[in-house]
Order: structure tokens, then C-alpha cells, then sequence
């Protein structure tokens, strides 16, 4: 929808202005399909967490500060200590700080828990006693849940004029409000302007809204309308991408609004007053509290604690010292669930060298599976797609899976119809006693990871290709010492029955496994052209070189070679040595997994939880992620990490100009921090950050989850994602990034990148530069200034 600005008033513009702001305020959520971690504080990153905390307090009635209980306990066993909280005092600046003793006195004593301010549906429910709030929910919810539908449902609802008009249309003929004692609601919604804007400007009006008022008033109504906000702001998210424009998120606030407007309207004698000293609050600005500014100490001394106990990890590494060529060389993604599996690999061999690279291997494209039209964004959310590909498959093998699809998908939608669905439980029940006795013992067989190769649609010249090849393998730090195989690995992971299941799968590949990029990359850097090209650019790769594309899967620890791809013939011994190592190495990873997952007794037994349709926790994903290292992998070797760092393989000394240290901080760092800060949000707000419980899930429109029958989408991660039952496996701690690279250079990108920089300054995530021996050096302090963590005194440098 396109806005007229000449024929809006200024007052109505600048309220639009504020709505467009509070919708920026709210993080996207992506469909299950491709759903990819999102940092929950994504519009509140130009601020520090105790503001945040006191601004979603005010909203949403949400606290994100550290459990105390937990800070107590850590306190007592030493693993925080004074000097932690004495740092972290010193770092929260810019409020009325707390003494060392008070913070010390806030542990006895559980924080208060805030509450939001009230909306108009809270007070006239007050003042009535009808739940006014349950109601609004559950009506926007019904019918949001039709309008976003992506093919769930049989009957689908005419999508034109956009949300609003939709809604108005639909509304305007609902009686539930009615039957509940909200008279002549469908007459009131069918007077509203056509116009979203229009009808926001008038409901702010009724409701005395100024703009000083309207921004925290705007994004409380956002925050009440949960999911179905979020994934409204994510279909903004994509058209911004795309250079497009999309209003859905501004829309569902000047519904929500039309709601507050028509039970002022009704309830105004009774709640104008209170309503009038909410509106005074809205006003203010948002200033964080005592107990804000505590949490927010609590929460640094907690990260710094970890720091050191991560800084004395690194100095039990004993770093491989071979001359030799590598026997194998295997990039993985630097997803944290690789760092097991490529530690367990290493220790095959020492010939053996792995390395890490964002899982899309540099080749963000839109992908077509074999037998579909579906296009698949295999690249980060936060940059477009740059090719096109699809399955190079014959038209004969094509056509064969597009009628096998379509006969699937008839027969589901026959056993789903609203009038055989009845009937054929009844006739056909029977027959599924097999397949329910199956899936019930955990004996369902996996799907085959074996579609056909991607191919470029259309294809790169051949100066394209040889630039992308430069550009990735200068990226992976990998232009000499070539092993005679080259395995790049991309990963996803097997589950069953498992609506999140896309949230397991690489998250640098959009929420798919990342087979295809990998595929790709191999077929490109095996070309015989392109080859020669590098040489000349001075990449000389052997011709006994076989790059050779795989996915590890995350769940089972098996690793699937795609050998078909090339002639391979010349490598067969090698490869079957490479098959024994990686058999070997699933075997340790599933060993070591199995200590943490519930129930799991044997590395046999974290095999059988892919095919299991009752499991709740096929694999922990990235719970515990804390640390994000830039370095070369010598930093890190013989260090047990324990599958809780990003591991990103980055030789400075080779990177002129910069260009890939610029790459790494402002994309792998970002999604990292997207990972790292969803699993935060979805530990300390489960409430208003999780997904709730796996067990009350029902999947609507083939979007998101609901905790029941109706409401609002749950986004974030479900709670026995990072619950085990008895205590969280996750830590919330915000993300340490470690990059072995002069602090100068750092500095300078993070100068020409004001989103990265404001990450850094206002502390979401921790940056520090490892000096030549992979040692904690310089600790970044915001506003482009480093200190010294080697010297007692911590004087503030300023890098030039």
C-alpha cells in the first residue's frame, strides 16, 4: 500500500511516523518452513540493556535481567567473583550506579517482577470484568490465522486491498464481539476509514495519543498482538530485501487500535482517568530503574566471568605442528554443533585439518528442489539471494516427481476434507495400525539426502565464476596447502513430527541444509577453467585436488558424501579412508552429545531420537552458544570446547585490505548474534521470547505454532529447547566475539558500520582481539576505544 503523503495532515503523518518506528521496534519472525534464529531485541540495539529492559518492562511487562538466584550461586562457587562485579559496575555507565554493596544486596532477594502499562482492553476489563484482552486475541487470531495462511487450510480467503481492508471487511460482520457485549461493533468497524492510516489518526485522537505518547503506546499494542506482529514485520523484512515496500505490521496496529478506540467509546466515563494518567506515562521518556541497572551489572560480570574461563580453555590448546601436505582437508559451518564433530575428526589423523566458513559457502542462491516450483532462499536472511539454481534433473525424472507429489498431496487433502475426514478415520484407521506401531518404536527410516545436483539458472560466465571462486576461497583463508580431498561440508538435521524442525537446519542456508550451497561450491572449484583462472590470480590448486561436497547432519552425526558429483575413480582409496574417519568421528561426537541429552544412554541412542515422532528434544541445536572465534584453527586445536563456539577460520596476515574481516563482522558476526540473543530471549522472557510449550502446539497456516487452539503465534524457540526438565541447558549469556586481527582495523569497519558498531557500544555483544598467539589481548569498550586485558591498570586506549 503507498502512501499520499499530500493528503495527510502533519499531525497524521508524524503518528504514521511513530507507527512505522514501533513496528521497527519489533523483531520478524519467518515461517516454519525457513524459520532462522532472530535476535528478539533487534529494534532495541542503539540502546544498552538496562534501557531495553526498562522500555520492554514498560510495554511488555517483560524482565530480561539474569535469574539472581543463578548470579548467587555462581557468586559462591567462585565462578563469579568480586573483581567480575567491580569490572562491571565500572562499565554500566551513563545512570545513577549502584554500589558494590547494593548489588551484592539485591542477590538476597528476587527482582520484582514489572508490569506493562495498561492498555484500554486491560482497564475496561477492570472496571467490567469481561476479558476484554482474551477476547481481542482471540478474534485477531482467528482470523490472522486465515489471511497469512501459506496452504494449510483447504478454503482460502480472498487477499486483496491488504490487511486492513481485509480485516475490515471480515469485522464488520463478526458478532462475537456483540454476543459478548461489545454493541454495535461490526457498525462501528464498517465507519472506520478505508484508509489504515486514516483509521489509526482517528483512534489516536479518540484516545488523546500525542506523539510524545504514541511510540511506547504504539509498540505496547504491537507486543500484545505477539507473533502475528512479528510475522508481519518479517514479510516487511523481505520486501525491504527485495526493495519493496510492505505495510502488513503498521496495518495489524490500526486494527488493534480500532479495538482500544471501540471500548474507550463504551467503557470512557468509567476509565478515562486512568486511561489519562497511561497516556501522561506513555509519555515519559524511558529511563531504567534501581533494579534495571543492577540486572544490567549482574549480566556483564556474569559474561565476564565467562571470559576468563574461556581465555584459560584457550591456553590448554596444543596446536598441530605438521610441514606436511594435509592427508584431508574439511570445512564445516561455523555453527557451534561442528566444533564436536571436528574436533572428534582431527583426532582421526593428524594429517587431517578442518576448517569453518558460514555454511552457504558464499553462495546465497535461490534455489528449485527436484519436482517443485518452490523457491528456496538457501543464504542468510540478511542479504539477498545472488544466483539462481535448480535440480539438474531430466525432464522425464522430473515429471515422475511432480505426479508423485500430486498424488500425495491429493490423498492428504482427501483424508483432511471436511467431508471424508470423519469417515475415513473410521474406514482406513485400521490399516495404519503398522505405521503407528512403526513410528511409535522409533523404527521409521530417515529420508535419503539424495537429490539431484544443483545447477546455475541461469548460468555465470565463466569471469563470474572465477570471481566467486577467488572471493570464497580468500574468504576461507584456504589459497594454498590444498589436500588431495577438499570435503566442504554443509549440515542439517533429521527429525521427526517436529513443527520447528527447519530452526534445527543451517541458519547461514535460511533454515535448509546446506547440501545444496555445498554442491555448488565443489562443482565450481573442481572445474578444470576455473582452475587454471586461479592460478593466474594466485591460487594454484593441484590437479590430484578432488574438492568433494557433503552435509553432516547435526542429529545423528552421520555425514553424507556426494561423491556422485565428480569422477572419482582416482581418490577411491582416499575416500574410503575419509568414510572410516567421518564413521569414527560420529561415533565420538554422538558419545559426547549423549551426556547431555535426556535419556540418552549410548551414542546409539542419539541416533534413534532423528526417527523418533515423540521426541522433544531430537538435539539440543545451538543451546549454550556463548563465543564467536575469528582466528586460524591452530588458536583453538586441542581445546574442548564443548560444541559452545562459532568457529570461523580467518588468517589476517593474508587478508589485504581487510576486505574479508569486514565480511566476517558484518555478517557471520550478526547472525551469530541473532543465535546467541534468541536463545538469551528465550531463557530469561520465555513468556513473551519463547515458543511455549511443544506439547499444547498446533501449527496454523503452515506459519507458526499456537500454545492451544487460538491466540497469538509463539515465536522464539520452545521451551524444552532449552529446558531440559530439571534446569536450562542454556546460559544466557551475550555473545563473546574473538577475532586474532589489529584492533585498528577493526576500529575502521566498525566506523563505516553504525548497525555492527551499535551491537558493540551498546554491549548486546562482547568484542576482544586475540594477539599472534591466540591469547586474549584488547577488550573493545564502545565508542571505537580498546583497554588493555594484559596490564593491571586497564587503561583505555584509543585506537588510532
Amino acid at each position: 500500500m503507498t502512501m499520499q503523503h499530500a493528503i495527510y495532515t502533519a499531525g497524521l503523518l508524524e503518528l504514521v511516523s511513530k507507527a512505522n518506528e514501533a513496528v521497527k521496534a519489533i523483531p520478524p519472525l519467518f515461517a516454519l518452513d525457513a524459520s532462522v534464529a532472530v535476535n528478539p531485541f533487534l529494534g532495541q540495539s542503539g540502546e544498552p540493556l538496562a534501557v531495553t529492559a526498562a522500555r520492554l518492562a514498560r510495554v511488555g511487562g517483560v524482565r530480561i535481567g539474569p535469574d539472581r538466584a543463578a548470579i548467587a550461586t555462581k557468586l559462591a562457587d567462585g565462578h563469579i567473583t568480586e573483581d567480575d562485579l567491580r569490572a562491571a559496575l565500572d562499565v554500566v555507565r551513563g545512570f545513577d550506579r549502584p554500589t558494590l554493596d547494593e548489588v551484592m544486596a539485591a542477590l538476597d532477594a528476587p527482582a520484582t517482577a514489572p508490569h506493562a502499562l495498561p492498555t484500554v482492553a486491560e482497564l475496561a476489563a477492570q472496571v467490567s470484568g469481561r476479558d476484554w484482552p482474551g477476547l481481542i486475541e482471540e478474534r485477531i487470531g482467528a482470523w490472522a490465522g486465515a489471511w497469512f495462511d501459506r496452504g494449510q487450510a483447504l478454503w482460502q480467503p480472498a487477499r486483496r486491498g491488504g490487511a486492513w481492508l481485509a480485516w475490515r471487511d471480515h469485522a464488520s460482520r463478526d458478532l462475537t464481539p456483540e454476543i459478548h457485549g461489545l454493541t454495535g461493533f461490526g457498525a462501528f468497524v464498517s465507519q472506520t476509514s478505508r484508509s489504515p492510516w486514516r483509521a489509526l489518526g482517528r483512534s489516536s485522537e479518540t484516545l488523546g495519543l500525542s506523539s510524545e505518547a504514541a511510540g511506547t503506546a504504539f509498540h505496547r499494542l504491537l507486543m500484545d498482538l505477539g507473533g502475528w506482529a512479528q510475522y508481519a514485520r518479517g514479510l516487511g523484512w523481505h520486501a525491504d530485501l527485495a526493495g519493496e515496500n510492505d505495510n502488513t505490521a503498521a496495518e495489524l496496529l490500526a486494527i488493534r487500535l480500532v479495538w482500544e478506540e471501540a471500548l474507550f467509546t463504551l467503557y470512557r466515563e468509567e476509565i478515562s482517568e486512568l486511561w489519562a494518567e497511561t497516556v501522561a506515562a506513555h509519555a515519559q521518556p524511558v529511563t531504567p530503574g534501581r533494579e534495571q541497572v543492577i540486572d544490567a551489572i549482574l549480566q556483564e560480570a556474569a559474561e565476564r566471568a565467562e571470559q576468563r574461563m574461556l581465555a584459560e580453555t584457550l591456553e590448554t590448546g596444543t596446536p598441530r605442528n605438521s610441514s606436511e601436505r594435509p592427508r584431508a582437508q574439511a570445512a564445516f559451518c561455523i555453527d557451534v554443533r561442528s566444533e564436536p564433530f571436528r574436533r572428534a575428526l582431527e583426532a582421526q589423523d593428524n594429517g587431517i585439518e578442518t576448517l569453518g566458513f558460514a555454511g552457504f559457502f558464499g553462495l546465497a542462491t535461490a534455489h528449485c528442489a527436484a519436482g517443485s516450483d518452490v523457491i528456496e532462499a538457501r543464504g542468510p536472511v540478511l542479504i539477498p539471494t545472488g544466483v539462481s539454481t535448480r535440480a539438474d534433473e531430466s525432464e522425464t525424472a522430473d515429471r515422475d516427481r511432480r505426479y508423485a507429489a500430486r498424488a500425495k498431496r491429493a490423498w492428504g487433502r482427501f483424508k483432511g476434507a471436511a467431508v471424508s475426514s470423519f469417515a475415513f478415520v473410521e474406514a482406513a484407521g485400521p490399516a495404519y495400525a503398522g505405521t503407528l506401531l512403526r513410528d511409535t518404536l522409533g523404527m521409521r527410516k530417515l529420508p535419503e539426502r539424495n537429490d539431484p545436483p544443483p545447477r546455475l539458472d541461469p548460468a555465470l560466465t565463466e569471469a563470474q565464476r572465477l570471481d566467486a571462486a577467488e572471493t570464497i576461497l580468500r574468504a576461507m583463508s584456504l589459497t594454498d596447502g590444498f589436500a588431495r580431498v577438499v570435503m566442504l561440508a554443509g549440515h542439517g538435521a533429521s527429525v521427526t513430527n517436529a513443527p520447528h524442525e527447519s530452526a534445527l537446519q543451517c541458519g547461514a542456508c535460511g533454515g535448509h541444509a546446506g547440501d545444496v550451497n555445498a554442491r555448488l561450491l565443489a562443482n565450481l572449484l573442481n572445474e578444470a577453467t576455473i582452475r587454471d583462472g586461479l592460478k593466474d590470480r594466485g591460487i594454484e590448486i593441484p590437479q590430484d585436488t578432488l574438492f568433494l561436497a557433503a552435509v553432516h547432519d547435526t542429529t545423528t552425526d552421520a555425514v553424507t558424501l556426494y561423491d556422485g558429483d565428480a569422477e572419482t575413480a582416482a581418490w577411491k582409496a582416499d575416500l574410503a579412508k575419509l568414510r572410516d574417519w567421518l564413521d569414527a568421528a560420529g561415533r565420538l561426537t554422538r558419545t559426547e552429545r549423549a551426556a547431555r541429552l535426556p535419556r540418552a544412554n549410548s551414542e546409539r541412542a542419539v541416533m534413534q531420537r532423528a526417527s523418533d515422532w515423540a521426541e522433544l528434544r531430537p538435539e539440543w541445536g545451538l543451546a549454550g552458544c556463548r563465543a564467536f572465534i575469528a582466528a586460524p584453527r591452530g588458536r583453538t586445536e586441542g581445546t574442548t570446547l564443548s560444541g559452545q563456539s562459532f568457529l570461523h577460520s580467518y588468517d589476517w596476515r593474508s587478508d589485504q585490505g581487510f576486505g574479508v574481516l569486514e565480511l566476517i563482522m558484518t555478517a557471520p558476526v550478526v547472525v551469530a548474534s541473532w543465535i546467541s540473543l534468541q536463545y538469551y530471549g528465550s531463557t530469561v522472557a520465555p513468556e513473551q521470547f519463547g515458543g511455549g510449550n511443544k506439547l499444547l502446539h498446533n501449527v496454523v497456516g503452515g506459519i507458526g505454532v499456537l500454545e492451544g487452539n487460538g491466540g497469538a503465534l509463539r515465536p522464539g524457540l520452545p521451551w524444552q529447547s532449552v529446558h531440559d526438565g530439571d534446569g536450562f541447558q542454556h546460559d544466557p549469556l551475550r555473545l563473546t566475539v574473538m577475532i586474532e586481527a589489529p584492533r585498528e582495523a577493526m576500529s575502521e569497519i566498525l566506523s563505516r558500520h553504525q548497525a555492527v558498531r551499535d551491537l558493540f557500544d551498546n554491549r548486546w555483544l562482547h568484542l576482544i582481539a586475540l594477539d599472534d598467539q591466540g591469547r586474549m589481548a584488547w577488550r573493545y569498550d564502545g565508542d571505537l576505544q580498546w583497554s588493555s586485558m594484559q596490564s593491571s591498570e586497564g587503561q583505555a586506549i584509543a585506537a588510532e
